[in-house]
């Protein structure tokens, strides 16, 4: 009897050890963590999720797309995330980070588009920047005669005299946000290479003070806009569609940030919002196949969604229906896919 009693605590032990092995199991309650663009809409999707299933409400974290792809990356046991979002595509080397520590198979989908938004107060008049003047704004380095020096510029109307004499103030993503990658490629790695004192693409942006990293919470920088009538901010479409009583965007490139210009790639500074699941941890935590699911539905991303309310520009009705089927089949993610 006694050697029975020994067998069954050891039997136990290897369950118990077992469970703590393949982690995920151990948690009923889906951790979701990323991009402060993505996440108002993730939010949503969270809370709907919650009162209309039974399995209960995810937890959701804004910690920014690097951020968050760092956490997701860390390994598959119970204590990272489940899914990350993002406002850009995932790196080779934050790819290969996750192959190395064991989450070996990562669905990717697309939800919609987003455009970067360069915005001021509503007070202020409106106004039309170019990609070159923004670059001359927040870069580190500027050309003047031929050599690259530190940025003097202090006021818009030392970079252009047809600008309005405001002090160069910009309340902009941390370096772990997803938006803060899109602007400098798309907005100061685009305007550089075609200006020869670079050499090419030129990304460093200046910290002297004129540019404010303003954290993960884009309604902070909303607030200080409304506030400071001098300042511009650097955010997703998302938030000037919320806030047009306080905010106006600026043209960029004689384009204006709207919704059909930014889906048809009229809007230069657009681009796709990701999220990315950790294929191990589903049938561990319950709920991950139907929270995916619910979000790429029609119910929240199509023309006629919920998620177009709160400003996600959706994508062609093609698109989305193959993002569905991607995660409806959990598609492991390639290396190939990205380069």
């Amino acid at each position: 009897m006694q050697t029975w009693k020994k067998s069954a605590i050891a039997a136990a032990a290897v369950i118990t050890l077992g469970a703590g092995a393949t982690g995920a199991q151990a948690r009923d309650q889906i951790r979701i963590v990323g991009s402060s663009t993505v996440y108002p809409f993730a939010s949503y999707v969270v809370e709907e999720f919650g009162a209309t299933t039974d399995f209960p409400t995810p937890v959701i974290e804004s910690t920014g797309s690097g951020g968050g792809l760092k956490l997701f990356c860390e390994g598959a046991g119970e204590d990272t995330p489940d899914i990350t979002n993002a406002s850009r595509r995932i790196k080779v080397s934050e790819f290969q980070r996750c192959q190395d520590n064991g989450v070996t198979e990562i669905t990717e989908t697309v939800i919609g588009y987003d455009g970067i938004v360069f915005a001021q107060s509503a007070d202020d008049e409106p106004i039309n920047l170019t990609r070159e003047q923004l670059l001359l704004a927040t870069a580190a380095k500027v050309p003047q005669d031929g050599k690259l020096v530190d940025n003097p510029y202090t006021n818009w109307n030392q970079i252009d005299s047809s600008l309005p004499d405001r002090e160069i103030v910009i309340y902009g993503p941390p370096t772990s946000s997803g938006t803060r990658d899109a602007f400098e490629e798309l907005v100061m790695e685009a305007a550089s290479e075609d200006i020869d004192a670079y050499g090419g693409g030129y990304t460093d942006i200046r910290q002297d003070g004129a540019y404010v990293p303003s954290g993960e919470n884009d309604n902070l920088i909303v607030q200080k806009l409304a506030q400071n009538t001098d300042a511009f901010g650097i955010f997703g479409y998302s938030f000037l569609e919320e806030n047009t009583d306080k905010i106006m965007g600026v043209s960029i490139d004689g384009v204006e940030p709207e919704p059909e210009k930014i889906s048809s790639g009229d809007y230069p500074v657009s681009r796709s919002l990701y999220f990315y699941i950790k294929n191990a941890h589903v049938g561990q935590v319950p709920g991950i196949q139907e929270y995916a699911n619910l979000f790429m539905s029609k119910k929240m991303i199509s023309r006629v969604g919920y998620l177009k309310d709160l400003g996600l520009i959706p994508l062609p009705s093609a698109v989305q229906d193959k993002y569905r089927e991607v995660v409806k089949n959990l598609e492991p993610l390639k290396l190939s896919e990205l380069k």
